[in-house]
């Protein structure tokens, strides 16, 4: 039996979710209302602006609609020369939209942009529809993606934080009192304090929360250190095709599902790298172009296997038109972590859906991959068809053995829980068979170096791997 709900936590539940109207199915418009970069370049405004074409700016803002099952029946860009700060439109734009919105009943306008509480309110009110804008849009689609606790907290926690920015005195009904306390009650409590009340007292608890998940995130990460499996992070720009390269690297390895840590989260798998080294592969959200602040400082908890992995697997989608500039933004947020995006010993650039190019594009990207220095080069890649992906694999291993020290050793053919033990915690670089002995070389984490020594004794140490 359900426990009934108090009106408090009723109404917390409706300002926690501002965009539960959103539907799949509902008709809706996507704005792009961009301002005119032909202005002087002393113009803050301008300076400040996306530097995209306008038309690759509103098919991501599409593509983003399209992600939660909104029906765009139209979309077009609305090109400004200055922000107004009533209604972000001009007032012919604003007439405009209104009757579009009224002949092709829309229900629901996606401003690609980011609107102050007053500007949402006042489309609302001018166009008869809901309106959300980028920011909203996007918090809206983490939100159905979320399936971790840590994940639904960390939404819930930026949605009650952007709902709460946009408690204004609008509305009669937020300006009613509620009796006050004591013999004479006093002038009470707005309905727009006690909200905001509300949603402190949840982001309060939510925050509690979050440190205790956390601190479990960080004893995981610990027991891993302890094994110790090296972390391998995917991180690139929504729809780079970092889940089906996630999904191909890790259903490769058919021994990977029944691994320690194969089910540590929904995002990390265990794979098994060429010479038989283990390693956790962790997945992470996709990044965007202005991407809101808030969501930035709410996932970092999320990002933080990215800011501890040892190797980053930067996916980039060579066949979209703006690949250079998603680029530049994961670039960007990988700065905002801390991370240095142009360091060669930690990051590969991994190009994409090579399937997708013509033949004289493909041939033009391996030639222009082939020029670069060996440390920079890009592994070029099919996610889709697998192709590439076994030369990724031993880059990442290359890269995660950088350094380790490599052994040349003996072993009477007798010896089976030797032979087993080198399989177990060492990477077999080669096995030669002989009457009398089984030759190995092995490269080892150097942390393991001493056990390795103190079992076989005679293990000569010759170049690093």
């Amino acid at each position: 039996m359900s426990v009934p709900q108090t009106p408090g936590e009723e109404r917390l539940k409706r300002l926690a979710e501002p965009e539960q109207e959103v539907a799949s199915g509902t008709r809706t418009l996507v704005v792009g209302p961009y301002l005119n970069r032909r202005r002087g370049a002393a113009d803050p405004d301008a300076a400040s602006e996306n530097p995209r074409p306008f038309e690759s700016r509103l098919d991501e803002a599409v593509g983003l609609a399209l992600a939660i099952d909104l029906d765009v029946v139209q979309s077009f860009v609305a090109t400004l020369a200055a922000l107004r700060p009533a209604t972000y439109l001009g007032k012919g734009k604003v007439e405009e939209i209104a009757g579009l919105v009224a002949a092709e009943s829309i229900r629901l306008v996606v401003m690609d942009c980011a609107l102050s509480p007053v500007q949402q309110r006042n489309l609302e009110k001018a166009w008869g529809a809901k309106v959300i804008d980028r920011t909203g849009l996007i918090l809206e689609i983490f939100g159905r993606r979320a399936r971790t606790r840590e994940g639904r907290l960390q939404v819930e926690l930026a949605h009650l934080s952007y709902q709460k920015s946009r408690l204004v005195r609008s509305w009669t009904h937020l300006e009613r009192q509620r009796g006050g306390f004591g013999f004479l009650g006093g002038p009470g409590e707005t309905q727009i304090e006690a909200d905001r009340r509300l949603i402190q007292e949840r982001m309060t608890r939510i925050e509690r929360d979050l440190e205790t998940v956390t601190r479990t995130r960080a004893l995981h990460r610990t027991s891993r250190r302890r094994v110790p499996y090296p972390i391998v992070a995917l991180v690139g720009y929504t729809n780079a095709g970092k889940s089906t390269l996630f999904n191909r690297l890790t259903t490769a390895q058919v021994m990977a599902e029944n691994m320690l840590f194969a089910t540590l989260d929904p995002t990390s798998r265990a794979i098994v790298l060429p010479h038989g080294e283990r390693a956790i592969l962790s997945d992470t959200v996709g990044f965007i172009s202005d991407l809101p602040t808030m969501l930035v400082a709410a996932f970092r908890a999320t990002l933080e296997d990215v800011i501890e992995a040892d190797v980053l697997l930067h996916v980039r989608d060579v066949s979209h038109g703006e690949t250079n500039a998603q680029a530049a933004d994961v670039r960007g947020v990988l700065r905002d972590l801390d991370i240095d995006p142009d360091d060669p010993g930690r990051i590969i650039e991994v190009w994409n859906k090579a399937d997708l190019l013509a033949p004289d594009e493909e041939a033009a990207l391996a030639e222009r991959a082939a020029r670069m220095r060996p440390e920079e080069r890009p592994a070029v890649v099919s996610a889709l068809t697998g192709r590439g992906v076994s030369e990724l694999l031993q880059r990442i291993e290359d890269r995660v053995a950088r350094g380790r020290p490599v052994f040349s050793l003996e072993l009477d053919p007798a010896d089976g829980q030797g032979v087993n033990w080198l399989y177990e915690e060492a990477e077999i670089l080669s096995r030669e068979d002989r009457d009398d002995a089984i030759a190995f070389r092995v490269r080892i984490a150097a942390e393991k170096e001493p056990r390795l020594l103190q079992r076989f004794p005679a293990a000569n140490r010759s170049a690093a791997g």
